[in-house]
């Protein structure tokens, strides 16, 4: 029988990333670390989107309240784990900034993203 990953540990472009599906609590966790910041999130501050490329998970890793916010989102492709409980994998991190001012959006573009190349593996722990 098949298993599916509930564990990912990545890391790559200075990020390293640790999201787990559940925990000790029953609540997703996600661990956000680069080099000027180490988070740490936990239930509905994660949001999890399935979409046709896989599986959206996104934190808010940066807010102010007149200029907007940054966003991480992690790009999760289907891992199945048939005869072990660990595999390797490549996929996306994807930080976006989304730019406003006091008065609204400013006029044009609002949203601008980096991509980040990310390796590491993804597992099926028993919490």
């Amino acid at each position: 029988m098949a298993k599916q990953a509930n564990l990912f540990e990545l890391s790559g472009d200075g990020i390293q990333i640790t999201y787990s599906t559940t925990s000790l609590i029953g609540k997703p966790q996600f661990n956000y670390h680069d080099a000027t910041r180490a988070l740490t999130f936990m239930g509905d501050q994660i949001q999890v989107v399935q979409s046709g490329l896989g599986t959206l998970v996104s934190v808010v890793i940066h807010q102010t309240i007149d200029a907007g916010s940054t966003t991480f989102t992690l790009l999760l492709p289907r891992v199945s784990l048939n005869l072990v409980d660990l595999a390797n994998i490549s996929t996306s991190g994807i930080t976006a900034l989304h730019k406003m001012s006091i008065v609204g959006p400013p006029n044009g573009q609002t949203d601008f993203y980096t991509v980040h190349p990310l390796h590491g593996t993804a597992a099926y722990v028993v919490f």
